[in-house]
């Protein structure tokens, strides 16, 4: 099956033409007609497959030589309908008209139909990238959540829909879908891949992200859409780890945190060095400041529309909205200085104990049951808060088959090292993974 392949041998084999595009997407077409109406992952689309089809046929069309084809030359990208994309309405998951919420296309997106990938289709998000729901299942189980607010990028790539779909974090919605869906989520330093064309929630911690199958997607498309991204080669030592232990570990469940130990005797066993610190005591007044900030800065961003269309916001957000309007100005500055000055401890932190990345349990727990939440994102907040890159990758699973994921961040600014040293780290797991399956 030729939507088998994950990302990066997708890619290799339609830009060499040992993958037919045409058959390419006869498969996927074939495979979306008996997944989509399980795990309501996209947007609906009139015309989706028409649409797909002329677009590969201009692009076979202008790339007949395949010496001569871009690095994601015909690969089909789930775009998180909080993107404007030409051609096609933004939605963002609310009941707010399409045409008040019109933009420009987004600048990432942009960048990947220059490198050749045509946009698969517009993916489910919560509404405004908050936290109301929409109608997205996780493909491991259809009773639970795939977490959120990227919900339809996780789900369509841990469905095999398509093989890369971006997504956007502003407390925990890359990192944790992509645990909850068994799949590689990246988060990178904030600001490095361009937030121009998003609809925003928090513009001071809106980050775009992306989704894939393994790491090796992650170094393929990472180029393409990071600004300055710097090639390295291949790591020659083993990177050491930190551990954030005390008040932040233990918001995650037991079961998680026992898991969590055990994933850590497997790297322990590989080689890894792993140094338990106490890093965030003060982890209630960190959650609480981005909270507050990035409530402040949705009452912000969606003031005209939220005057004018706020009876059509879910109450979910239309809460957010207000608890932003109570915010003082002395607060948001205080949670504003926040953010940098956590970025400075953890950096201090980094080399007073010599570490090159910090590694936690990516989400409480497993997917929960039911798709009214999406899960609770407070493992991720401090590192996105910090704006520190962050990838996750699978780690093991529960009794139940329920995937578990860890997330590793490192050093602002770093992101080049945090994806290659993440192609060793989840070798570490995939072993026991694929004997787990």
């Amino acid at each position: 099956m030729l939507y088998d392949e994950p990302l990066a041998a997708a890619a290799d084999g339609l830009r060499v033409g040992r993958i037919d595009l045409e058959a390419y997407l006869d498969e996927l077409e074939q495979r979306a007609d008996v997944i989509e109406p399980k795990i309501q992952s996209l947007v609906s689309e009139d015309g989706r497959w028409k649409r797909l089809r002329k677009e590969a046929a201009e692009l076979s069309d202008r790339y007949s030589d395949s010496t001569d084809r871009p690095p994601l030359y015909g690969i089909p990208v789930g775009v998180k309908d909080v993107f404007h994309v030409d051609g096609l309405p933004t939605r963002a998951g609310t009941d707010v008209p399409s045409e008040a919420l019109a933009g420009d296309e987004a600048a990432a997106v942009t960048s990947l139909r220059r490198a050749g990938a045509l946009v698969f289709g517009k993916t489910v998000t919560t509404e405004f990238a908050h936290f109301d729901p929409g109608p997205t299942r996780n493909p491991h189980d259809l009773e639970r959540t795939p977490g959120g607010s990227s919900s339809g990028s996780a789900a369509a790539v841990a469905a095999g829909l398509c093989p890369v779909a971006l997504g956007t974090q502003t407390i925990g919605s890359v990192i944790r879908p992509a645990a909850f869906c068994g799949i590689v989520g990246f988060k990178p330093s904030y600001g490095r891949i361009s937030s121009e064309g998003l609809i925003p929630l928090s513009k001071s911690v809106d980050h775009v992200g992306v989704f894939t199958q393994d790491t090796a997607g992650i170094a393929l498309i990472a180029p393409v859409l990071c600004e300055g991204w710097r090639s390295l080669s291949a790591s020659i030592r083993k990177p050491s780890i930190g551990v954030p232990d005390g008040p932040y570990l233990e918001q995650a469940s037991d079961d998680a945190r026992n898991a969590f130990e055990s994933q850590l005797d497997r790297l322990q066993s590989a080689g890894y060095d792993v140094v338990r610190l106490t890093v965030f005591d003060s982890i209630d007044e960190i959650n609480d400041r981005h909270e507050r900030l990035v409530a402040s800065d949705a009452a912000l961003d969606h003031e005209l529309w939220y005057d004018e269309y706020g009876e059509l916001y879910s109450d979910e957000t239309s809460r957010l909205i207000e608890d932003g309007k109570k915010t003082t100005a002395a607060e948001i500055a205080k949670s504003r200085r926040s953010r940098i000055e956590l970025r400075a401890r953890l950096a201090e932190a980094m080399n007073q104990h010599d570490l090159d990345l910090w590694i936690a349990p990516a989400a409480p727990g497993p997917a929960p049951v039911g798709i009214e939440t999406t899960g609770d994102p407070i493992m991720n907040l401090p590192w996105t808060h910090a704006g520190l890159p962050t990838i996750t990758v699978p780690a093991s699973r529960t009794n139940e088959g329920l995937p578990l994921g860890v997330q590793c961040a490192g050093r602002f600014g770093a992101d080049e090292d945090v994806v290659r040293w993440s192609h060793d780290i989840a070798d570490v797991f995939s072993e026991q993974l694929y004997a787990e399956v």
